[in-house]
């Protein structure tokens, strides 16, 4: 057994155990009803704020406990049957096939590393460290698994490396300044920022600025610099963005329906721009995708055996 042969089965059994528990944590999330939690309490600042008060959630705030909710459904509708397509996909020992599989488990390792820091602590707070531990050695091993050599030739013949160094670009300065806003102007003000609630410290915004921002903008360089790690970094990074649609228009619905108040603009600008990222994102997905199985200089159509995922290792 070679160790290629062996990180493979460590990275299928990964993976359908992130879609087991994923699709566990997201039922009882979804399906989950009263509790003891109360109306509302003090923060650490002396705020009063409200809590969702009901189900897996009740010790959240009703915006974060309510948004929760509309991340579970994404992920049982969406992100469940994907992992489990690029998993099969992943078996079959393609360069596509493992592409797809460190996009898709992007999302369970993002979703479930802010759940196990951010969320307010619940019966399923072991599940999520378990998702967060097992989407992140999957997602690692998965993309260290990638010849990016095949890669290179592939990205080289037909990648859109311009339109996707631009995207990464866009994205990365503006998460970076969506979040910083409000954190400075908070700062500059010497207050709490406005969705802190009763949280000691604001998870979210840590982990976009402290990951997400910088592999954007690293990914950026190394696309603009003609390397091929640069489409291992941008492709989980384009999936997450492509899943920020349907996770916005779900955790709006949710909140609507729990009464959280919205001005238009806020409904409209919001969804609006991630239809566009989104839209973007996946366009970009789908050409490296073809890429990845376009022609290579020696000739072909798809990948020869010598440069299956893993092969040359």
């Amino acid at each position: 057994m070679t160790s290629a042969d062996t990180r493979s089965r460590v990275v299928v059994f990964l993976s359908v155990l992130v879609a087991l528990l994923a699709t566990v944590a997201a039922l009882v999330g979804l399906l989950s009803v009263g509790g003891d939690a109360p109306d509302s309490v003090r923060s650490v600042h002396g705020e009063v704020v409200d809590l969702y008060g009901t189900g897996l959630y009740r010790y959240d705030l009703v915006f974060k406990g309510v948004a929760n909710r509309g991340s579970d459904l994404v992920t049982l509708v969406l992100a469940v049957p994907l992992l489990l397509v690029a998993t099969r996909m992943y078996v079959r020992g393609r360069l596509r096939g493992t592409l797809v599989l460190s996009g898709a488990l992007a999302w369970p390792l993002y979703l479930y590393a802010s759940m196990a820091l951010g969320a307010a602590y619940n019966e399923l707070f072991l599940v999520y460290v378990a998702l967060f531990g097992a989407s992140l050695f999957a997602f690692v091993l998965t993309v260290l698994s990638i010849d990016t050599e095949a890669l290179g030739r592939r990205m080289d013949h037909a990648g859109p490396r311009r339109r996707l160094a631009a995207l990464m670009l866009a994205g990365g300065i503006v998460t970076m300044g969506v979040w910083l806003a409000p954190l400075i102007a908070a700062m500059a003000n010497r207050e709490p920022p406005g969705l802190l609630g009763h949280s000691s410290t604001m998870v979210t915004d840590a982990l976009d600025l402290a990951v997400i921002t910088p592999a954007t903008l690293v990914t950026t360089l190394l696309l603009h610099r003609g390397r091929a790690s640069g489409y291992l970094v941008a492709f989980p990074l384009l999936v997450l963005m492509t899943f920020l649609l349907p996770m916005i228009v779900s955790q709006t619905v949710f909140q609507l329906r729990a009464g959280v108040s919205f001005m238009p603009a806020e409904i409209i600008g919001p969804i609006g721009g991630f239809v566009l990222l989104a839209v973007l994102a996946l366009g970009l997905v789908a050409a490296v995708l073809r890429a990845a199985e376009e022609p290579t200089a020696t000739g072909g159509v798809s990948a020869p055996p010598e440069e299956r995922v893993g092969a040359s290792r």
